[in-house]
């Protein structure tokens, strides 16, 4: 006879860390004190990004895993009201400590001032952990995920009832997802037998290609080497002028990889590229790739939500011909990290990256339910519900917020573009598309430098600027050369800060030069 189980202490920590008072006051504390902190940063009141080196950083952290008030001597944990106290402290080093990216002084890199409503729809799923793999365990988000994938999808273009889609944790995984269902698809015994010697009398004998535009995220060349394709087998299509990919030279390797027998996996086109944020003309390479028989996938990571915008959908033109698409929710629709879609033109396509068989897992007893089980379409069997704060804030404000969000960045990209035009020691790389605009700070005194030396120079300039607090923004590597870049992703942002970013790097500038 096995021994009772031992009694629950009401005072004990397992019963305080899941007391739902706890999560109550601790929750209230927390949005007072994140609303605060809202106040001030999109006040432009503050530094943009609170720079520590990384061993301070893990030090501080460290020393509040070890606190003594957390010691043997506290062996029923703190009191409810310490611990608060203790919560508001954890609560205050991190937005104290972390990027500000709701400061409009924000320009960095493609992460949005994501909308703060959004968190707390998601945080419904991280609470009540709504974890997604089968229909059972997560069943409102994944109607939820079904819902927004159709919405999103069909303003894309996609045909209502005959595409397929998925949510997944991030760009370059739903990269990877979609390469790899290109990846089966072109070389069909590549999933069981692989690309080794067992498989040549199934494979080609020339090894298969990656064709895609130059300016391509790193994560498809990343993807090559995952799905065994190998990084070198990655062939870059050189740019047009406007780095757009040139479809006439598309057009001609493709041809040369026909008549040597060369298989190519997929086309992979940009919309936009993270550079400069420059739109393939989409029509013109499904022209191509239809001509060429050849799989079609469109990076729209960051540019897919122009889909929203009335103004700014002509740059997607094309888009719904694409044999799979990337668009992340979490760049221009605003929502926080990480939701990343991945859309299928043919939606029997989404069961075609995994085949694989896990009865403990999905119910052979009930085959209709496939369709609802992500575990079966997705690289994650465990899956976050992602979808709950776009699906939030779509039925809180419809999609014309959507739109707003990316007419006013777009907008002000254009805006600032002129700006610089306007200065004679501020030098634009090209005009944008979007809301990425490419730079340089070329002062009076660095005119006639040497290239390596202007190089330098907006290095250092960046790192002055990032540090003091004032800004944040990112270099960025154009024909060899160093520039600074700008993505205007937060339409907090207005001229009058864009117009202090400049005023920002001349005072920056100025102390810079002395360190050449």
């Amino acid at each position: 006879m096995t021994d009772s189980p031992p009694a629950t202490n009401p005072q004990s920590l397992l019963s305080e860390a899941y007391n739902p008072r706890l999560l109550q006051q601790a929750g209230k504390l927390l949005v007072d004190l994140v609303s605060q902190h809202f106040l001030e940063i999109e006040g432009a009141r503050g530094p943009v990004l609170n720079w520590k080196s990384p061993a301070d950083n893990i030090q501080t952290a460290r020393q509040w895993l070890q606190t003594p008030d957390l010691a043997a001597d506290h062996p029923a944990g703190l009191d409810r009201e310490s611990r608060l106290t203790r919560f508001e402290q954890l609560v205050r080093l991190s937005l104290k400590r972390g990027q500000n990216l709701h400061h409009p002084h924000y320009v960095g890199h493609q992460v949005p001032a994501s909308l703060p409503l959004a968190a707390l729809f998601d945080t419904i799923g991280s609470l009540t952990n709504q974890v997604m793999a089968i229909y059972e365990m997560g069943p409102w988000a994944t109607a939820v995920e079904h819902a927004v994938v159709d919405a999103l999808g069909e303003a894309i273009g996609f045909p209502s009832g005959c595409f397929g889609g998925l949510v997944t944790s991030g760009g370059s995984l739903a990269n990877l997802t979609a390469l790899l269902t290109a990846r089966n698809a072109c070389l069909g015994e590549s999933w069981t037998a692989g690309l080794a010697d067992k498989a040549a009398a199934t494979l080609p004998t020339r090894l298969p290609v990656i064709v895609a535009h130059a300016d391509a995220h790193y994560s498809v060349t990343r993807a090559a080497g995952i799905l065994g394709l190998g990084t070198e087998q990655v062939i870059r299509v050189p740019l047009d002028s406007c780095r757009r990919m040139d479809t006439g030279q598309l057009d001609s390797i493709l041809a040369d990889l026909r008549s040597t027998g060369t298989p190519v996996v997929a086309v992979v086109a940009a919309a936009c590229a993270t550079p400069v944020g420059a739109f393939d003309r989409l029509h013109d390479v499904a022209d191509i790739c239809q001509r060429h028989q050849i799989w079609l996938h469109v990076d729209a990571a960051h540019g897919g939500g122009a889909c929203m915008s009335n103004k700014y959908r002509h740059l997607l033109s094309g888009l719904e011909r694409a044999d799979s698409v990337v668009c992340d929710a979490h760049k221009m629709l605003f929502i926080p990290a990480l939701c990343a879609f991945v859309f299928y033109r043919n939606a029997a396509h989404r069961f075609v990256a995994f085949q694989q068989e896990a009865p403990y897992l999905f119910d052979p007893s009930v085959n209709d339910m496939a369709e609802y089980d992500s575990g079966l379409v997705n690289m994650e069997c465990t899956k976050r519900a992602a979808a709950l704060g776009l699906w939030g804030i779509w039925s809180l404000f419809g999609p014309e917020l959507f739109e707003n969000l990316v007419d006013k960045t777009f907008d002000l990209g254009e805006w600032f573009y002129q700006l610089l035009l306007q200065q004679s020691d501020f030098e634009p790389y090209c005009k944008p598309q979007c809301n990425i605009v490419v730079f340089r700070h070329l002062p009076s005194t660095l005119r006639d430098a040497a290239a390596e030396v202007i190089d330098r120079y907006q290095l250092k300039l960046r790192l002055a600027v990032i540090r003091s607090g004032e800004y944040y923004l990112v270099p960025c590597v154009m024909d060899g050369r160093s520039y600074l870049r700008t993505t205007i992703i937060n339409p907090l942002t207005t001229g009058e800060h864009l117009q202090g970013l400049l005023d920002c790097l001349r005072k920056k500038g100025t102390e810079t030069l002395d360190t050449l």
